[in-house]
């Protein structure tokens, strides 16, 4: 997805070291240790372990020249050198192989378990948070992570229901929602709320937030960040980031007064300040890509 821009953005060169924090099939990796070929290094990371041996097999070809790893990108600093990366991507969101899988149970048009974890190894479900958490709690994930207008009517249908059965299939809670919230267009009515879950189930923006808390020491001078989003909330988070990164002045609590900065050295300076969309050829070659947006920055 975007790969083209992805490459014009972290401008790949032979020698350089790029990490791929969300590896997935390997498709932008595979790109990235190409157009740095010969002697390009790339070390990836993913949650999910089936992606991993996809990209395994992917980057063969590249074998000795990248290191692949399983694991949260938000912990890329404890094992990324300080000041060693010519270019990071973070590509965000879920992939085409984990919504096509029913038994992982990302999709409401499919019937599967209502699992929805990236990482398998994890204990907590969507299924889990469905059966053990209160109204008021399902309604705030479902508020916070889905902007579901319909949140707390939602949530109460969601426990009356389990008082009679427990919540175990995706197509058990596509069709309470089907039941319940009026249909808006071609969207289904349950979008919001399998994002959501999805969301909290993998601590999504909470990764997104540790990861950027991160990243800028892991980059040389000149190196670039590359951040694919799918949905507000994300790219909100890579828009303020990047906001107060390349901000050339500092200021004590929570109001910016302009009489009270203090001038400083911006960390990173914006590639582009617009976000970067896929074009009309990948839209109609890939539909999903829709909803994507590429942000990049530069370590100054």
């Amino acid at each position: 997805m975007l790969l083209d821009e992805v490459l014009a953005a972290l401008k790949p060169a032979d020698g350089g070291r790029y990490v791929d924090g969300t590896v997935g099939g390997g498709g932008h990796a595979a790109a990235i240790l190409a157009a740095s070929s010969p002697k390009g290094w790339l070390s990836g990371c993913d949650r999910d372990g089936a992606a991993l041996e996809a990209a395994r097999e992917r980057l063969a070809p590249f074998a000795g020249r990248f290191e692949l790893r399983r694991g949260n990108f938000a912990d890329l600093g404890k094992w990324i050198g300080a000041g060693t990366c010519d270019g990071v991507l973070l590509d965000l969101g879920v992939s085409s192989p984990q919504l096509d899988v029913a038994e992982r149970g990302f999709s409401f048009q499919q019937d599967g378990p209502l699992d929805m974890r990236m990482d398998t190894r994890q204990e907590l479900t969507a299924a889990d948070l469905l059966n053990q958490r209160d109204a008021e709690a399902l309604a705030e994930i479902f508020w916070r992570f889905g902007g579901e207008r319909d949140s707390r009517r939602v949530a109460r249908a969601i426990v009356q229901d389990r008082g009679q059965r427990r919540f175990t299939r995706t197509r058990q809670l596509a069709e309470l929602l089907e039941r319940i919230l009026p249909r808006r267009g071609r969207t289904h009515p349950g979008t919001k709320v399998f994002q959501a879950l999805r969301l909290a189930v993998n601590d999504e923006l909470g990764s997104l937030e540790r990861a950027l808390a991160d990243v800028t020491a892991l980059l040389k001078p000149g190196g670039r960040l590359a951040v694919i989003t799918f949905h507000s909330l994300e790219d909100r988070m890579v828009k303020d980031f990047g906001r107060e990164r390349a901000r050339d002045y500092d200021f004590d609590g929570p109001v910016d007064v302009p009489e009270l900065r203090r001038p400083r050295t911006p960390e990173l300076r914006w590639v582009s300040r617009k976000a970067i969309c896929p074009g009309a050829r990948e839209l109609a070659e890939n539909p999903r890509s829709r909803s994507a947006q590429l942000r990049v920055l530069e370590k100054v």
